[in-house]
């Protein structure tokens, strides 16, 4: 008994249709042919030279990874950054690379804000901006916002936040909250959900990659929290090992030991 790549992303696209990636993204098949038999898998964050030596070594010819290696168009295929020199050696290698991403933002079970909340400890969590779709039987949609089961002191929630997240450090605007309960949360960039995350009443919005002038879009309403983009998305990996794991036994399924966060923090 095999399994092939199109059946690997006949299953992702089950769990996250790949329909419900927005129309900027380049979720799906990016590299690799959809009959090869799989023999293992690398789930990752990114898509990297690293992340397909590592392939290579597992004996992996498929990496699944959140973000996509092929965001815009590619002209030619020389190697002169690191985009090409990752698809030429995964090409290279016969070595498949699947993308799933924001359609995996825009699905709540089994989605990236929904693990987020988890660490979190959330309950009763909903989609923060509903999609207008009939792809699925639930609704889909950016971002999530939900409860904690008790107040926090602002300060208290601070410091729980970095120990379930990971964090060494926190960014955020002004404290105008003496005590949280109600959260919004984007992994990834999330700015766009600001005024979303403020009419559903949350006191603090979760999320990354605010530049300094969208700090002042709080203006008092809310304390945005910018945790930084690899660090709010770091559990999908889990998420995406736990499903693949539990649901293929012909290979083996290997959550990368690359770090492939390009930020780095002194």
């Amino acid at each position: 008994m095999t399994n092939t790549v199109l059946e690997v992303y006949e299953y992702l696209d089950n769990i996250a249709p790949f329909e419900l990636q927005e129309s900027y993204d380049n979720a799906g098949l990016l590299v690799g042919d959809v009959e090869a038999v799989v023999t293992g898998v690398l789930i990752c964050l990114d898509s990297t030279e690293a992340i397909i030596d590592e392939a290579i070594q597992k004996g992996c010819n498929l990496v699944i990874a959140h973000h996509p290696i092929i965001f815009s168009g590619l002209k030619q295929l020389i190697g002169e950054n690191y985009i090409q020199r990752t698809i030429i050696k995964a090409i290279k290698n016969d070595i498949a690379i699947i993308a799933i991403h924001t359609n995996l933002d825009n699905v709540l079970t089994n989605g990236v804000n929904e693990m987020i909340a988890s660490k979190l400890k959330m309950t009763n969590i909903s989609i923060l901006a509903p999609k207008d779709q009939d792809i699925t039987d639930e609704v889909a949609g950016a971002g999530v916002v939900g409860g904690l089961a008790e107040k926090m002191d602002t300060e208290e929630f601070f410091d729980f936040l970095k120990k379930q997240m990971q964090l060494s450090v926190i960014k955020h605007t002004d404290i105008c909250f003496e005590n949280i309960q109600k959260i919004a949360i984007c992994g990834g960039s999330g700015g766009f959900l600001l005024e979303h995350a403020k009419a559903a009443g949350a006191q603090v919005f979760v999320t990354s990659d605010y530049k300094y002038h969208e700090f002042f879009d709080s203006d008092g309403d809310i304390i945005i929290v910018d945790i930084g983009h690899y660090e709010s998305e770091q559990y999908t990996i889990d998420l995406l090992y736990k499903l693949v794991k539990e649901k293929f036994i012909t290979f083996a399924a290997h959550y990368t030991l690359q770090s492939t966060n390009p930020v780095n923090y002194y």
